[in-house]
């Protein structure tokens, strides 16, 4: 249990590996307004692990994975979207994120400042 546990968390502060999306594809967003303009209205989704997320311009996170809540806070802080986060319960490391986008159908977040893991959302 502690495994799933330690591997959903992961996930969901964007720190599993992405699918295997060219980096060239991605372009860096810089700037929240630009940010918003993609993820506003619409969820963010990662199917295997039924998560989807809100992100709203109020700086809120709200959504669901395997079945629990996450709920949480963002912002922009010099280029980066810097975000606390729990989920079903448990709090996870609060963590500053590379945001890069491909076309208008995917997300890419990388822990770190651009640094750690990866994780790609689809848009919807």
């Amino acid at each position: 249990m502690r495994s799933l546990c330690t591997v959903t968390g992961l996930m969901l502060i964007a720190v599993l590996a992405g699918g295997p999306a060219q980096a060239e594809e991605y372009r860096p967003i810089h700037d929240r307004k630009a940010f918003l303009s993609v993820v506003e209205g619409r969820a963010l989704r990662i199917a295997p692990y039924d998560l989807t997320l809100r992100v709203g311009a109020d700086g809120a996170i709200s959504g669901r994975a395997l079945g629990g809540e996450v709920s949480g806070k963002w912002q922009w802080s010099d280029g980066y979207f810097c975000r606390t986060m729990e989920w079903a319960g448990r709090k996870i490391d609060a963590d500053c994120q590379l945001v890069e986008q491909r076309g208008t159908s995917a997300l890419r977040f990388t822990s770190g400042k651009g640094s750690g893991k990866r994780a790609v959302f689809r848009l919807q």
